[in-house]
């Protein structure tokens, strides 16, 4: 059931991301990009050969949603809202930043929910 759904979400995603097709926008993330992925999903969630298989197909997910220029900004955001300072508070308030962080949270969602 789970492959059903995933595939359901690569096909549904295929139609998204500035006219790319579903094989780019699959490779569109570098190998160092997906490897730090999976090495701080494994962290956090155990270091099992299981575990490394449900976040992998976390990051394909994440991938089939959202193509890496975004993630990339999203994951910026996110460190720059951690730090402190009159500088960085834009970064927790600006409405750009709350949107971009709200759209990886959500492919995060979807890769919890068809791959946990």
């Amino acid at each position: 059931m789970k492959r059903l759904l995933i595939g359901l979400a690569l096909a549904l995603g295929a139609g998204s991301a500035g006219g790319q097709g579903m094989p780019e926008r699959l490779n569109d993330y570098p190998t160092e990009a997906r490897t730090d992925y999976v090495f701080g999903c494994m962290a956090t969630n155990g270091q099992t050969r299981e575990v490394l298989r449900k976040c992998a197909c976390s990051i394909d997910i994440i991938a089939s949603i959202l193509p890496y220029e975004k993630y990339v900004e999203a994951e910026t955001v996110l460190s720059l809202q951690q730090g402190s300072g009159e500088q960085l508070a834009m970064y927790k308030t600006a409405v750009v930043s709350q949107t971009m962080v709200a759209e990886l949270r959500r492919a995060q969602a979807e890769a919890e929910m068809l791959c946990f």
